[in-house]
């Protein structure tokens, strides 16, 4: 469009043609058309560092007070956590609220069927669902757990093939049959059984693994205090196919001048290295 005063068409400077050592804010204006007109700015270095400042300063909050990565080294929670999984945890849910936090963060208590990160001895964090709370009266029929007389409906455990275990199946055992077994649980074990039921002590909690037949868990080495409890996960943010000790191996056949699997397509190699339908997956 022409200009009204001299009826020529407004040449647009393109910024690589501005003056060595002009300063941003005396950068030109580039003309679009009538009644529109794009201002440039471009940051400056004290702006730049207090942008790129910002943002370490929220990812540093977030990582320390909020989220924090872990990575499943075993098979113990399958099928809803795999081996391979990098998860997301919250680490401020279950944390005592008081302070200025307390309205900005969202606390809650530990609820039964929370999968819970805690610390503990061998290895520094595990991670298991709970199944007892404070003062529950508990016990396992082969395989199924019993709280207060009723039994818990529990979609997520999983059952993969083992031998037979009596002690595992049916808890609390009279008699120690399980090597796996810390002794000095099995002697407190006998004293907070009655009736044929744990009962689980105030501030404690009783956790197991998913995968019932693969998971040390509260039936080998006790309880979880309260205080040990650190954090929830939250979502799977990334996964990479690692094998489990339980998966059924396929029987697969090579030919015989293919030694190195030079045969295999690159795609699936490439693609194959992660699980893509778990990315971004909420645990619960």
């Amino acid at each position: 469009m022409s200009s009204p005063a001299t009826g020529q068409v407004p040449k647009a400077i393109p910024v690589s043609e501005a003056a060595p050592g002009l300063a941003p804010a005396a950068l030109p204006e580039i003309h679009l058309g009538k009644f529109k007109t794009l201002r440039l700015h471009l940051p400056t270095l004290p702006e730049a560092a207090a942008s790129l400042l910002r943002t370490i300063v929220v990812a540093l909050f977030a990582l320390t007070f909020v989220l924090q990565p872990i990575l499943i080294p075993s098979e113990s929670m399958e099928h809803t956590l795999l081996v391979g999984d990098f998860l997301l945890f919250n680490k401020q849910v279950y944390a005592p609220a008081g302070g200025l936090s307390a309205w900005m963060l969202p606390y809650r208590p530990v609820e039964r069927g929370d999968i819970v990160v805690f610390h503990h001895p061998n290895p520094p964090l595990l991670v298991k669902r709970v199944v007892g709370l404070p003062g529950d009266h508990l016990r396992i029929v082969n395989g199924q757990v019993y709280v207060n007389g009723s039994m818990l409906e529990e979609p997520y455990a999983t059952f993969e093939p083992a031998p037979p275990n009596d002690f595992r199946d049916n808890f609390p055992a009279r008699i120690y049959t399980d090597p796996a077994v810390d002794p000095e649980w099995w002697r407190q074990m006998q004293s907070l059984t009655h009736n044929g039921e744990l009962v689980v002590p105030p501030g404690k909690y009783f956790v197991l693994g998913d995968n019932r037949n693969y998971s040390e868990d509260s039936r080998y080495w006790g309880f979880v205090p309260r205080q040990a409890v650190v954090a929830r996960p939250l979502v799977i943010y990334f996964s990479l196919t690692r094998p489990s000790t339980t998966d059924v191996q396929p029987v697969t056949q090579q030919a015989s001048d293919d030694r190195l699997g030079h045969g295999r397509d690159l795609a699936v190699r490439l693609y194959g290295f992660a699980r893509w339908n778990r990315i971004f997956r909420i645990v619960h």
